[in-house]
Order: structure tokens, then sequence, then C-alpha cells
């Protein structure tokens, strides 16, 4: 019956998205339509993982743009799993280059539990819906339909312009990390815009409030846990399962709250933001620059999970897996726990505090793989500035905000090389209802047409005399 109620629901919905489709301007038209190529690749673990075909598609875009073939490279982090680069040439460069970043890999949709088809995109009550419509496919389809654009146009710019679309973003960011140390001549920089990081937050009713300029995140990192014991019969059950000691070690984890600990933009953003936010949210944000230390303000604190996210470090199991056989008693059981730390922090810090909430049961903890941190990225007024006059012509009246990222991103590896980010997604959402990596991903129409024409202006600012 779901099955059924998808198709109904896209029959609905196709003459819809016929009128608005008519509706677009030629430059509306090509992004919607590449943003429908890509979602209708399947780029999650359940594609293969295979991104070639994705990169293909963009490649034979630019390719039948103009773009020459000494322009378009692709790095291989797998067979499968792929990159691109692709530079639009200045012929009269007078600056260091200018790096665009967005990924086209995504993580994987349950299409029982979706309403639509997660691999074909869907227009239904102003949104556009389908897996990477935000995470992160519509910032690859604005960047790609930008360049053919800007291409068709003659632009002439001042500066190479770079685009790079990653293919391991959601997994181990290989592709990234190999562009930034091996290749890096593909995509040197002055400094790189990411469609990967910030966004235009509104109220629920979509009023602007604040546009956000992601200048840090936090570092990922993720940890195994692990219960292992000699089993046994299942007849004869025990309290000290392996399954047992780890579910009690988890219920410490979701019971434990790490300290609230501001740096520099996690304090401006809340002292930018706190008049801005919903009536309910304000005295919480005035506390926790008042007195962060409060136990009240910090229980309070957890209701609301993107402030959370921003002011002290979390951990959350993702993944489970446990015993051998149904009429036996385990004999391991484990957990993945993801960490996002803040950068003022260590993963060394944090697998201490993990490690002491799981010796009691005799739990052990180990990093699964090494930890990148992120250095911010310093507000240099030469790109704030632009970025700033280019979103009073979008969203007058709304103030430009410093943010720390609560997730990260491939702009982890690029700072570490030394080529600071900027995230500038210019896409309006509420943070309350962001679906990315969840059921139902999607996009409203408005907010990526504002994205679009907001890469647009900004980057020819960037980029011209």
């Amino acid at each position: 019956m779901k099955r059924l109620g998808r198709i109904a629901a896209l029959a609905a919905t196709s003459v819809l998205t016929q009128a608005a489709v008519a509706n677009d301007t030629p430059h509306q038209a090509l992004a919607r339509d590449i943003l429908a190529e890509l979602v209708a690749i399947n780029t999650a673990p359940s594609g293969g993982p295979d991104l070639r075909p994705a990169v293909q598609a963009m490649a034979a875009r630019l390719r039948n743009a103009g773009f020459a073939e000494d322009d378009i490279t692709v790095v291989e982090s797998t067979d499968r799993i792929v990159n691109l680069v692709a530079r639009y040439r200045s012929s009269r460069p007078a600056r260091r280059p200018l790096l665009m970043m967005a990924h086209i890999d995504v993580v994987e949709a349950l299409p029982e539990d979706w309403t639509v088809e997660p691999y074909e995109l869907t227009e239904k009550d102003g949104w556009l819906y389908g897996r990477g419509t935000t995470d992160n496919k519509a910032g690859a389809a604005m960047l790609v339909a930008n360049f053919i654009r800007l291409k068709r146009e003659g632009f002439e710019p001042n500066r190479d312009l770079i685009v790079m679309l990653t293919g391991d973003e959601e997994t181990t960011g290989t592709g990234a990390s190999l562009l930034a140390t091996q290749h890096r001549d593909l995509i040197d920089a002055e400094y790189a815009l990411n469609t990967d990081g910030g966004m235009v937050i509104t109220s629920e009713d979509g009023e602007p409030q604040a546009f956000i300029v992601q200048t840090a995140e936090k570092m990922y990192v993720s940890y195994l846990f692990e219960a292992t014991d000699p089993g046994g019969h299942s007849s004869l059950p025990r309290a000290d399962s392996a399954i047992s000691r780890l579910s009690r070690t988890l219920v410490a984890l979701e019971e434990l709250d790490f300290p609230i600990d501001l740096n520099e933009t996690s304090r401006a953003f809340f002292r930018l933001y706190a008049p801005l936010a919903e009536p309910a949210a304000r005295p919480l944000l005035r506390g926790l620059l008042e007195n962060p230390e409060d136990p009240a303000l910090s229980a309070e604190l957890v209701k609301w999970p993107y402030f959370n996210a921003l002011a002290r470090t979390t951990c959350v199991a993702t993944m489970l897996e446990g015993g051998h056989a149904e009429n036996a008693l385990p004999q391991t059981a484990r957990a993945t726990v993801n960490c996002r730390v803040l950068p003022q922090s260590t993963a060394e810090e944090t697998e201490k505090t993990l490690r002491e909430i799981a010796a009691p049961e005799g739990v052990t903890v180990s990093r699964i793989a090494p930890t990148v941190p992120s250095p911010p990225s310093p507000l240099d007024p030469a790109i704030v500035e632009p970025i700033t006059r280019v979103a009073a012509e979008f969203w007058p009246g709304v103030p430009v905000i410093p943010e720390m990222s609560t997730g990260a991103t491939d702009g982890l590896f690029v700072r570490n090389a030394g080529i600071p980010v900027y995230g500038v997604s210019a896409i309006a959402e509420n943070p309350g209802g962001q679906r990315a990596h969840g059921q139902d991903e999607r996009i409203r129409v408005e907010s990526y047409y504002d994205a679009l024409e907001y890469w647009y202006r900004l980057v020819k600012l960037l980029a011209q005399d």
C-alpha cells in the first residue's frame, strides 16, 4: 500500500511540476535538470558505491558547454569512487584562483520509509524531494549550472575559477584529502567557498533570520565500543552478558552531557543570533553567554539539538551488532559511537571521558580512524564583505553571522592544506526542519533558485575587476 501511495503522489504532482518548470528561467530550468540527473544516480552505498556515472554526467555537461578536456580532471579515490575538478580559466589572471566545493555522494535512503522515490526528483507543494537535495547535490548542481551559464555568457574572470566535486565526503573524505595533498595544483586557491556549509536560517514560517557563514567545524571521530564474553547457552541467562553490558554503557552514554565550552565563533553566533531566536530560546542563549556553567541551563540545552551541538562536544551510538546464534549467549557486542568534537578540544580528551563511562561494564573503547583537526578560517573583510553585500540583495536587513558547523565537511581537509574555507550554501531553511540524512529529504524550490542566483552573483563579484 505504501508503494501505491508513492506512485499516486508522483502522479498527483506531475502536472504541478510541469507547470513549475514552464515558469522557470532558462538558468533555473538547467539547474533543476542537473539536480534531477544527479538525484536519479544512486551515489549511496547501495549504488555500488559507484560515483563514475555521476561524475561522467557532470563532465559531459561541461564539455558540451565548451570546457576544454584539459580543464576537466577526474581523480580516483578508488576505481569506482571518483572526484571531479573543473577549471574555468582566466585569460588575464590577476589574482589567485577561487575554489568552489560540493560533494555528490549521499547517505543511504530506505525507499520503504519514504513517501516518494528517494532517487527521483519529485516536486510537491513547493518542495523538491530526493536523496541529496540538500546534502549536497543541490550544491553540486548549482556550481555546474553556474559554470555553464558563465561560459555561455562569455564571462571573463580575473582569476581562475575551480569547481571540486568529491565522491566520498559522507564516508572517508579520501577525495578531498587526496586533492589537498597529492593533487594540490588542481585546487590550489586563495580561498574556498563551500556549498556544504552555512545556510540562511528561517523561522518555522519561512521568515529569513540570519545568513550563516561557516568558518569553523567540529571534528569528526568515531569509536568502537566492544563487550566480549565466553558466552553460553541461552537457557541460562546472565545479567553480565556482552549485550547487557554494552546496553548499560550506551544508556550511560545517552545520559552523558559534555561540558558547555564556547569558542570565539560560537560565542559570536549566540550573541548575534539571540535577538533573532524564537522567544522560548532567547533566555537560554543569553544564559549560555552569561553563565554557561549553570547545571539547569545545561539540562535545558539538550532540548534544543542545534544549539546544544554548537555549545558542546556530542557523542551518539549510530550502529549496533552482537551475538552469533539465536540460542546462545552473545560472545561479542559492538557499537559504533560517532562524536563531533569541539575544535578547541581533542579526540584524546573525548576518548578519556568515554572510557570512564565504559569501564564499569568492562566495555573497551577504541578509535576507529585518525582524527583530522579543522582550524577556523579567519574572518577576512575582503571575503566577508562581498558575501555580506550579495546577501543583502536577497535578504535585506538579515545579519551575516559566523558559525561553527555541527557536522564535518570536506572543508576540514582543505583548511588543513592552508586554504581558508567559508561555507555559504545560501540555502534558506529552518534548522528544526532539516531532513538531510533522513526520511523525505527536500529543499524548497524557491530556496534552491535563490541560492543558485546568489552563487552566480557572488562568483562574478569575486572574479571581476
